[in-house]
């Protein structure tokens, strides 16, 4: 089905979608991604679903596709990490998300190339989004934004990191901090239609399971398989937009030529080949583009791609398990940066930093990075959201922490805009 004015339309049926309990909806918002396969999916309530908790949660996921070969959608969180290595998660968790969530939809909408497609569910909900009156409601009641650390406390923590890297520990981490808001009444919709607004990003998310909500502006890709291939797409490098167009692309080449973020980049590179690898046929890792800089509403980010084809003996989702988390999240060596960040760090990541995406009955998959995205407990009125940078021995930690703070700038201004130069 033709649909004239396409971004009403998503508009209008992620306001439907949110009356069911559970429904996730996943938006390309026109980027260009030759990975990708559809330019927006909405799938909206119940028809079975499974949660899982840090254990043997991998296994009972595989077990429950194996059974039902359905699309089904869903999230990870960080904490798996627990049950892949003989890690732990001590610090406090105010979201309480669950630690790995899918659902089978009663419906599934796609849009693809300007048309819309029912795949499952009624034929007359075309009809039934296309008549919602749409009348925007009041984003924000009440929130106001807490830091978890403060600016000195992060430069410490930052110098801890690098007094190891000094000693050989690890050569980088990703060190990420929490802003926060208690009490928070806000209406979820409202909030990731201006957060989507403010910064349109190629992973956009947004999922309501039950009380819990993630509104993601998200710019990366975690995995995503397209027949016997897999695609992974780690982001390590940022730098400043500016309205000045001259300034702008003096910042674009800078951050091209910046040995510093060119050499984060390609340390993470090698962990991704490394873990693709695990699930590869032999010889086929490839580095399809190496420091490739695109552009976003507030950041240039430098993204490299690299791919292998899976071995046809090993299950997709132990291919997922050998990646995650991803190493754009971690730091390098893998095991050994997420023992540090479980020490330095004051608040435990859950969704953060873990995958939300989709799986359809053929096996394909793609899952983004749950970053710049902000975390809702209604039931609770807790809303939080964390953002990272690369620490290595080189890095300075009152850039970093200024980096950080430009990162968290489109969800700053969307929920208080009086607090988007947090310091």
């Amino acid at each position: 089905m033709k649909i004239e004015e396409i971004q009403l339309f998503k508009q209008k049926a992620l306001r439907w979608a949110d009356r069911f309990d559970v429904c996730c909806y996943l938006d390309s918002n026109n980027y260009s991604d030759k990975y990708g396969e559809y330019d927006f999916l909405i799938a909206a309530g119940v028809a079975d679903e499974l949660t899982c908790s840090v254990g043997n949660a991998f296994e009972t996921w595989k077990a429950y596709y194996d059974l039902n070969k359905s699309w089904m959608f869903g999230f990870l969180s960080y904490d798996l990490k627990n049950e892949i290595e003989e890690l732990d998660s001590q610090n406090p968790d105010h979201l309480q998300f669950p630690e790995l969530y899918f659902f089978i939809p009663q419906y599934l909408i796609i849009g693809k190339n300007g048309e819309v497609h029912v795949i499952i569910g009624d034929l007359n909900v075309l009809d039934l989004i296309q008549n919602i009156k749409f009348d925007e409601a009041a984003a924000i009641a009440s929130v106001k934004v807490n830091k978890r650390i403060e600016r000195l406390v992060y430069i410490t923590a930052v110098e801890k990191m690098q007094e190891h890297i000094f000693h050989g520990d690890i050569y980088e981490a990703n060190f990420c901090q929490e802003f926060f808001a208690t009490h928070a009444i806000i209406d979820p919709v409202s909030v990731y239609l201006q957060l989507k607004e403010l910064s349109p990003t190629p992973f956009s998310g947004y999922f309501k399971q039950y009380k819990n909500y993630i509104l993601a502006a998200t710019p990366e890709r975690f995995l995503c398989k397209r027949g016997t291939k897999l695609v992974s797409q780690p982001i390590k490098g940022t730098a400043k937009r500016s309205p000045d167009p001259a300034l702008d692309k003096q910042n674009r080449v800078t951050l091209q030529n910046n040995a510093k973020e060119r050499a984060e980049n390609v340390m993470i590179v090698d962990l991704v080949r490394n873990d693709l690898s695990k699930s590869a046929v032999k010889g086929s890792v490839v580095v399809n583009e190496l420091f490739g800089v695109y552009g976003f509403p507030q950041v240039y980010q430098m993204i490299s791609t690299i791919s292998c084809e899976l071995n046809p003996e090993l299950h997709f989702i132990d291919a997922i398990k050998n990646a995650f988390p991803m190493g754009s999240m971690t730091g390098a060596p893998k095991l050994s940066a997420m023992r540090l960040i479980e020490l330095l760090e004051f608040s435990r990541r859950g969704v953060y930093s873990g995958a939300m995406g989709y799986i359809d009955p053929s096996g394909d998959f793609d899952f983004n990075v749950i970053i710049r995205s902000l975390l809702y407990n209604a039931g609770e009125k807790y809303l939080s959201f964390q953002v990272g940078s690369a620490i290595t021995y080189a890095a300075e930690a009152a850039h970093e922490y200024e980096e950080c703070l430009l990162k968290a700038s489109a969800i700053l201004q969307t929920i208080e805009s009086k607090n988007a130069t947090l310091r």
